[in-house]
């Protein structure tokens, strides 16, 4: 694996905060805090390197209110996932609007798009395709992370703006060593429809420092249906990350870190594949933690650039009667980079973390007809998205078990439209070119917190507001705007959203239970609606309207012995467009998971079964920039088995098959699939894969 660099350097406006922030660092590494105790970062890695191989994860529970931790490196059903929208699957509420084999685009409780703040290693990677292709999770191999961590809601500010429906952050540790020496951690995989995987994961390093390789591949072919019907859905793609530490003390850190990427897919229901998902990617980051009041001072600066390659000839063949019948291709960019500043305050009774964060998100264009005629283009850049924001998060202890936490923050935003015409098959002069909206957001939250104390129960209430820029699919992909407005840039509004959050846990020696709920208002919810344009394309208008949502989801684990572990979740969500009296299009329907463990010695084995309502709650031709409401959806229901041993300190054999019984059935938020591949007319969604098995060897030394 080669790990390519970008000619340019990390981004000018980051680098001063972070020069700051190194020599506050270096010249604080003479004089270590409380050097007695390992530091909080070196704890996460201690006990990262003395779990041992886990059973398969099938679903997930939350670690503290709204909030779910994740390893992604464990095993997991159904077949691990190559993707990052895929593996959020696991944690309830969490679907993914799907494309086929690979790069689903995550919806958490029917909320998709940069309602979810998608973050990698601390580094905002939003993609480039105008139908969101290369969604930002599609550049995101999840078991080269260390740490998956989600919390829903509007609740959390720390990690940049909009989020009102949550926060997802892939996040990879930092390795300690006490002495010289090595880890090494990886896995081979193999399944039908030719899926192959491979993960490596390698480090070296000493007390001052560390050199560590994360790389992976995974390769898959077009599956098969339950039907026997072959899907077109060949994907293959890798990632290399390569990081170098300097940790003079246990309370010390100063990473540089540099990675590429890139891929191919083909897509049933879309009218071109991807046939380049090139990323390259820098960072840099700093922490330092200290004994008195100001605990912890970290910086980061990174710069993503995604270079995406869409066209309808390098992985199917033109359709002569198709919107298409000539050789096409788009080559799009995205080149993202900026910073984060935090500090971390303690007082006797309150926590409060609080800082700044800046992003410069620059997208450009260029295509044409005829095989690969697009390299022979200029770049034509269109859109410039800018956004800082402060924040600050305060956790205060009223008592024991008792707490309140809150948070607030602002951020301006602007976006430039440097589009000189617009429309797809017969351009004109753009009324908004060289035009430029700027929005002051607010936004903040609140919540109680109680532990009663002996009783593993406790529980929360938390209120959160959210005022969420419109993003370039909603700004820039739509064919037209709201009713009165020139184009989309004009007249879309920014989205706001209040919502309630209340839940519950008990935690117990034999059994753990959960149950999350939430109810939500969102004023100017930006709605995309559909209408034929031919036979074979529709056009796009993207609008304000008032909508609700309320749901919840809930989960129970019982151990009735040291052996078995029995579990169940449940996921269900609802809205309405209250201006139309409609119900909101592309809402995920209501889920139930059961699921059983039992593990051994050296021996496991585990059931997933996967039960899915009926979906009739729909809105026609509406939705988002990628999926739409085909019609109603039939529930199903689908069976999975997993087997695994340990064959030595380290290693570990896990076997499974998904889709037990080869049903046929397809997912509510799909796409409908293209007439390239001789799919009708009428929308017919995607079918998904029909028997599925796998085999993978993990290991670790």
């Amino acid at each position: 694996m080669i790990i390519a660099l970008p000619a340019t350097a990390v981004p000018s406006r980051c680098t001063l905060a972070c020069a700051i922030a190194v020599a506050l660092l270096a010249a604080a590494a003479c004089h270590p805090a409380h050097a007695a105790e390992p530091s909080e970062l070196a704890q996460n890695e201690a006990d990262v390197v003395t779990t041992t191989l886990a059973r398969v994860v099938v679903t997930a529970s939350p670690v503290q209110p709204l909030t779910f931790t994740l390893d992604p490196r464990l095993p997991r059903q159904p077949v691990p996932a190559s993707d990052g929208a895929d593996y959020l699957k696991t944690i309830p509420g969490f679907s993914a609007l799907r494309n086929g084999g690979t790069n689903g685009d995550p919806v958490l409780r029917g909320m998709f798009g940069s309602r979810l703040n998608l973050l990698t290693n601390g580094g905002a990677m939003p993609g480039a395709c105008p139908s969101r292709m290369d969604n930002p999770l599609s550049y995101v191999g999840p078991e080269t992370y260390d740490r998956l961590e989600v919390v829903k809601g509007p609740q959390t500010v720390l990690w940049g703006p909009g989020a009102s429906a949550g926060t997802v952050r892939f996040d990879r540790d930092t390795p300690r060593f006490e002495q010289p020496g090595a880890r090494v951690r990886g896995s081979v995989l193999g399944g039908n429809a030719g899926r192959n995987d491979q993960v490596l994961d390698a480090t070296v390093g000493a007390t001052a420092g560390y050199a560590r390789l994360s790389a992976n591949r995974s390769e898959a072919g077009d599956y098969a249906s339950g039907n026997g019907t072959r899907v077109p859905s060949a994907w293959k793609k890798w990632n290399g990350d390569l990081a170098l530490g300097w940790t003079p003390d246990a309370d010390t850190l100063v990473e540089l870190t540099a990675g590429a990427g890139d891929g191919v897919a083909r897509y049933a229901g879309r009218s071109m594949d991807g046939a380049q998902f090139r990323r390259d990617s820098l960072g840099l980051r700093a922490e330092r933690a200290f004994d008195g009041v100001l605990r912890k001072f970290e910086a980061n600066a990174y710069q993503n650039v995604a270079d995406h390659v869409m066209d309808n000839y390098s992985l199917r063949t033109p359709n002569p009667s198709g919107p298409m019948p000539m050789p096409m291709a788009s080559n799009v960019e995205r080149r993202t980079e900026g910073g984060r500043i935090a500090a971390t305050f303690e007082w006797d009774a309150i926590e409060l973390v609080a800082g700044l964060d800046s992003q410069d998100s620059v997208h450009r264009a260029r295509k044409a007809r005829g095989v690969d005629a697009y390299k022979d283009v200029a770049w034509a850049t269109d859109a410039e998205f800018r956004n800082t924001g402060v924040f600050g998060e305060a956790t205060w202890t009223l008592a024991p078990g008792q707490r309140i936490v809150a948070g607030a923050r602002v951020d301006r935003a602007t976006v430039d439209d440097e589009r000189a015409t617009v429309g797809k098959m017969m351009p004109k002069p753009n009324p908004t070119f060289g035009q430029q909206r700027r929005e002051t957001l607010p936004g903040g939250f609140a919540r109680f917190e109680k532990d009663i104390v002996g009783t593993g129960f406790g529980w929360y209430a938390g209120l959160g507001h959210v005022e969420r820029m419109p993003d370039y699919w909603e700004l820039f992909s739509p064919e037209a705007g709201p009713a009165g407005a020139s184009n989309a840039f004009a007249g879309v509004d920014p989205e706001r959203t209040t919502q309630l959050d209340l839940g519950a846990q008990y935690r117990g020696a034999r059994m753990d239970a959960w149950v999350s709920a939430y109810a939500g208002r969102i004023d100017d919810f930006i709605l995309f609606r559909y209408q034929p344009a031919g036979m074979t394309s529709v056009t796009s208008q993207a609008s304000n309207v008032d909508a609700r949502i309320h749901g919840a989801e809930a989960g129970v684990e019982f151990r009735p012995t040291p052996a078995w572990t029995l579990g169940a979740t449940t996921a269900w969500a609802w809205g309405a467009n209250t201006d139309d009296g409609t119900p909101l299009p592309q809402m995920t329907p209501a889920e139930a998971r059961i699921t059983a463990a039992w593990a051994q010695g050296r021996w496991s084995a585990g059931a997933l079964l996967r039960a899915v309502r009926a979906q009739t709650r729909i809105a026609i031709d509406q939705g988002n920039v990628v999926g739409r409401d085909l019609g109603p959806s039939p529930g199903f229901a689908t069976l999975a088995l997993n087997a695994g041993v340990q064959l030595r300190d380290g290693v570990q054999l896990t076997a499974g098959v998904d889709n037990l019984f080869d049903r046929a059935y397809s997912e509510h938020l799909n796409l409908a699939g293209n007439a390239d591949f001789g799919y009708p007319a009428m929308p017919v969604r995607i079918d998904e894969p029909g028997r599925t098995t796998w085999v993978k060897l993990g290991f670790e030394f």
